[in-house]
């Protein structure tokens, strides 16, 4: 199996075992940055322009400088065939990570660089045998994002101390995974994905506006859904309409489609539509 591929914007490939970053970077100290996790699979890394785009928007709302788009690019171009030289043959996330820069030199500009490592065991376990979850309370009502902006609701920002405390707290329960609930009760989304429900031919997923990350594989997942005959809506979920529906899927770029097994120990009933909408995912990662 491939090793790491470690690459900065200017298309130049480290050593992923020689230390990169600056004691003082603020991605480190701070976690004052943000990043996209994107899937290779079949040698292509997927859904690029949708990433490069939340890439963006998340960079604004921390008013980090505008991403040079094709340095992006260029440079998830050499990931993605370094990964392939290095006999990386199977699946894979390249992760962009983009940052402030170092505390003690802010003339200096922003950190960029990219890696690439090897879809993980857990990933394929999720997407074959599904996911035990737990609902959590997230600790704000979904109109925080409206009223505090600055707490950066729906940027994919580095500081993810909060998300891995929550799968860490769920582990410890017995759980795999977490779907947040607002303090009113409002479905919200999980650490590292977004909760889709299907009744029949209709998908559903929370609105953004209730402060969640807007998702580039839902995203995808409605457009291509709504060209074969599915109704898709956007639209307050709460615990009752998960139990109700048919069945219930964390959406992810790299994990893609993961269904709900179980939520807060009830077992969910397996649904005729589970296998088309597991295909309709992985159609989906394919469209750029």
């Amino acid at each position: 199996m491939a090793q790491q591929i470690l690459v900065t914007l200017d298309g130049t490939v480290h050593d992923p075992d020689v230390p990169f970053l600056h004691a003082d970077d603020l991605a480190a100290v701070r976690g004052d940055g943000v990043f996209e996790t994107l899937l290779i699979r079949s040698g292509r890394t997927r859904r690029v322009g949708a990433h490069l785009d939340r890439l963006e928007r998340s960079a604004a709302m921390m008013d980090l400088p505008e991403p040079d788009r094709d340095a992006w690019q260029s440079a998830i171009e050499v990931a993605e065939k370094e990964w392939s030289v290095a006999g990386g043959d199977g699946e894979a996330w390249l992760r962009l990570i983009y940052s402030r820069g170092r505390e003690s030199a802010p003339d200096a500009g922003p950190t960029a660089y990219l890696v690439v490592g090897a879809v993980a065991e857990r990933v394929r376990h999720a997407r074959s045998e599904g996911l035990s979850v737990v609902t959590l309370d997230r600790g704000y009502s979904t109109d925080l994002a409206e009223t505090a902006p600055w707490q950066l609701l729906g940027a994919k920002s580095l500081s993810y101390a909060t998300n891995m405390a929550a799968l860490r707290h769920a582990e410890q329960q017995g759980f795999d995974d977490v779907i947040y609930l607002s303090s009113e009760g409002a479905v919200l989304e999980g650490p590292r994905s977004t909760v889709v429900t299907v009744t029949g031919k209709t998908l559903a997923t929370p609105p953004p506006e209730t402060g969640i990350l807007p998702g580039t594989t839902q995203r995808a997942v409605f457009d291509i859904a709504e060209q074969e005959g599915w109704t898709t809506a956007t639209q307050t979920l709460r615990r009752a309409d998960l139990v109700g529906a048919d069945s219930v899927w964390l959406i992810s770029s790299v994990t893609l489609a993961a269904r709900v097994r179980s939520l807060n120990r009830y077992v969910m009933p397996t649904s005729t539509t589970d296998d088309e909408f597991a295909d309709l995912v992985d159609r989906a990662i394919c469209v750029d």
